[in-house]
């Protein structure tokens, strides 16, 4: 009995040993790539890999990289050329897809200070909710006015290697309109200062990866017929002979320059009409500064207004899915309706997620959670079921809000954690978005037939 179970323990060691040299050699069959569960379209991208901690510098391979190679250094080449070597391993640029870019930012490197990166903390209206919240500002760069962490850093939007690094963001993401938040000369917005001259290096780095770039003119104090002409004509007389100034065709055959106007609405139907419509005192129709312009929708009369204001077309803008009319992704069917009734033009605008609490610390109520690139993708899916012409992102880098698809890193330190994009690399909205941008192609070229 003794050398029964002796011999029978030896044979049970060796199938055991067996057993797991089978599985050691499948398991050198298994991709690199390869991952169980993957989230809601996510096991379509390329190498997305799980950080181990939340607040270690990213790999080598998750950086975006701003600066050339080694045998890129060692050659000199000229125009064309140039622009070749920087775009040969990205996708093509996609015009119908727009995306909000801010440049606001500001550190302490290139602007002596940090610019909109210390946001203010900002009251409720109402006093007795108002003192249950903090008060203050941010104080960077462990404490910033954000969410989320930039991967670059709190940086400066005057720092070249950062705009470049940004319009090969989102070239990589096959997006092919910047729509660039634009205060006139010497305006900006309450935490930011004037940077209209920081224009035409943004229109040559947009160049260089085949962007184009649109204005997307925000509501400075005063604004109306007469002073949005006068925005008109100035950007069109200094930008619009660039080659990345970006022109849209007319239903009607004419090429011309498209304006997003921010906050339309609280101006009346009747001033925009001034400037609109062929019989306005301050019409810019059939001029030389003739546009396509795009009003935002936020309530659903606004459509009725922006028709009868003589607008091109209408944007959602907000990322909050049922936080207005014109951001409820079950309200976009009607509106395109109503557009193509009425030949306008429907931009959805859609985005990855909504999160303000970093300085608005009381509007819990709008935070729409990311859900790993589901809530995006859910977005796009219902953009793309009203077959619009365009679709606009909210946003590249409106990092105080949270709607940012600019690549962001872990991190963690005693004063806040800050969200992040694990168990995915920091680049993975900007995958997302390509991967839909080629979709949003396929989908078009079927429309047509």
């Amino acid at each position: 009995m003794l050398r029964f179970r002796r011999r029978t323990c030896i044979t049970l060691g060796i199938f055991i040993l067996f057993v797991c040299f089978i599985m050691m050699g499948l398991k050198t069959l298994r991709p690199d790539s390869a991952a169980f569960g993957s989230p809601f379209g996510l096991g379509l991208l390329p190498k997305f890999q799980r950080e181990v901690e939340h607040d270690k510098e990213p790999d080598t391979e998750s950086r975006v990289q701003t600066e050339p190679s080694a045998q890129t250094q060692s050659i000199t080449l000229q125009g064309s050329a140039i622009m070749q070597s920087d775009t040969v391993d990205l996708p093509p640029p996609n015009y119908d897809l727009h995306i909000f870019y801010y440049t606001w930012y500001g550190n302490p490197q290139y602007d002596g200070k940090y610019i909109h990166w210390n946001h203010k903390l900002l009251k409720h209206w109402d006093a007795k909710i108002a003192n249950n919240f903090p008060n203050g500002e941010h104080k960077p760069p462990d404490d910033i006015g954000a969410n989320f962490y930039p991967e670059l850093g709190p940086y400066s939007s005057r720092d070249p290697s950062v705009i470049d690094a940004h319009m090969k963001q989102m070239r990589s993401a096959s997006i092919g309109v910047v729509s660039l938040s634009w205060y006139p000369p010497g305006m900006s917005d309450d935490n930011g200062e004037p940077w209209d001259d920081l224009v035409p290096v943004i229109l040559d780095a947009a160049h260089k990866y085949e962007l184009k770039v649109t204005f997307h003119i925000e509501p400075y104090q005063s604004r109306d017929d007469r002073s949005l002409r006068s925005n008109v004509v100035y950007i069109i007389d200094k930008y619009g002979s660039h080659p990345a100034f970006y022109h849209s065709k007319t239903s009607t055959g004419r090429t011309l320059p498209m304006f997003y106007i921010y906050d339309s609405y609280i101006t009346s139907p009747d001033t925009w009409a001034n400037l609109l419509t062929l019989s306005g005192s301050q019409s810019i129709r059939n001029t030389p500064y003739d546009g396509i312009f795009i009003a935002l929708l936020v309530e659903e009369k606004h459509k009725y207004d922006i028709h009868r204001s003589g607008f091109d077309g209408l944007y959602t803008y907000f990322a909050t899915n049922g936080f207005s009319f014109g951001s409820s992704h079950h309200h976009w069917s009607s509106l395109k309706t109503f557009c193509d009734t009425n030949n306008l033009i429907f931009i959805p605008s859609v985005g990855p997620g909504y999160i303000d609490t970093s300085i608005r610390p009381w509007n819990f109520q709008n935070t729409r959670n990311r859900i790993n690139g589901k809530y995006y993708e859910t977005a796009l899916n219902a953009a793309l079921m009203v077959r619009p012409s365009i679709i606009s992102i909210t946003s590249f880098n409106e990092w105080h809000e949270g709607t940012q698809i600019e690549a962001a890193i872990p991190k963690k330190n005693g004063l806040v954690k800050y969200e992040d994009y694990l168990p995915y690399k920091p680049n993975m909205y900007l995958q997302l978005t390509r991967k839909w941008s080629e979709k949003f192609v396929k989908e078009k070229e079927q429309w047509l037939v």
